[in-house]
């Protein structure tokens, strides 16, 4: 399944993906939650009958949709850094015993095919083609073993990372949370249309066109089950809580020269098995 949340007349509603239509789900009957996290936390079964549901249901055209981040807000966005061993390499930095991890606030995020936002405060916004996870029920102390139970789905990422501003202190939270620098979408695709812990899926950065990052998820350090075991060993994972799970190499600041984004850039993130994240480039008003 392929679940979406969209804006209509100011209000955001849930949708499942068909092809190029969408079934908004308020529609499908009074028990269908109308957030995204209480809509996960019903599980595989639930979302499953609602598909069916959907079948003869009413359809709107995705192409005249606005999309909002498929959780607009969620409980927690946690990043992970140098978690891909060559990105690692072309930063300088050794290969991490335990992952680096930093949190995102919701109003970093933006939509597919919203502008992400070059801030006032600086010209070195670069892009990071990144996995994300999302978090499909409550989970604490997770053995690896278990960890792929907790998973509701997956989809593309793009940390829009403001270099300068990042690396004013050891904590990199600050050139991580620009408004509107995180780009996230545009929809969920849920676990069982995906290989097992979106495992060797080839991730990629293009930038007006031309390929910037090109790898597969197989390059990960901490593989998706080892992060949620050392994420919920610390916290409760809750549904709708979204794990953002580093980069490959070829970021723009490790390029020689050096290259940001700048207006007027389009920018896309592509992950096999969940579809293109596209986002133009805008400076701050």
């Amino acid at each position: 399944m392929r679940l979406l949340t969209f804006e209509d007349a100011g209000k955001a509603r849930l949708g499942l993906r068909l092809g190029a239509d969408v079934v908004a789900l308020d529609a499908l009957g009074s028990d269908v939650p109308a957030d995204m996290p209480a809509l996960l936390a019903k599980g595989a079964d639930f979302l499953a009958a609602l598909a069916a549901r959907a079948e003869g249901a009413p359809r709107l055209k995705l192409a005249g949709l606005t999309l909002l981040p498929p959780v607009p807000t969620p409980g927690k966005m946690i990043c992970i850094g140098l978690n891909y061993a060559l990105h690692a390499k072309e930063g300088g930095n050794p290969i991490p015993d335990y992952p680096a991890v930093f949190m995102r606030g919701a109003t970093s995020l933006v939509a597919h095919d919203q502008p992400m936002l070059r801030p006032r405060a600086s010209q070195k916004l670069d892009w990071e083609a990144e996995l994300a996870i999302v978090i499909g029920r409550r989970a604490k102390n997770v053995s690896e073993a278990d960890a792929l139970s907790v998973i509701a789905g997956y989809a593309c990422f793009n940390e829009g990372s403001v270099r300068d501003f990042q690396r004013k202190s050891t904590q990199w939270t600050v050139g991580k949370n620009f408004d509107r620098t995180g780009a996230f979408g545009p929809e969920i695709v849920t676990a069982d249309e995906v290989s097992p812990g979106a495992d060797n899926l080839r991730i990629m950065t293009r930038l007006n066109g031309e390929v910037m990052q090109d790898s597969t998820t197989g390059d990960m350090i901490f593989k998706v089950p080892r992060l949620i075991a050392i994420l919920s060993e610390v916290m409760t994972l809750e549904p709708g809580d979204v794990i953002a799970t580093g980069t490959p190499s070829g970021v723009g600041y490790a390029r020689t020269p050096p290259r940001f984004l700048a207006p007027g850039d389009v920018v896309e993130v592509e992950i096999e098995s969940l579809g293109v994240l596209r986002n133009t480039i805008e400076d701050e008003a």
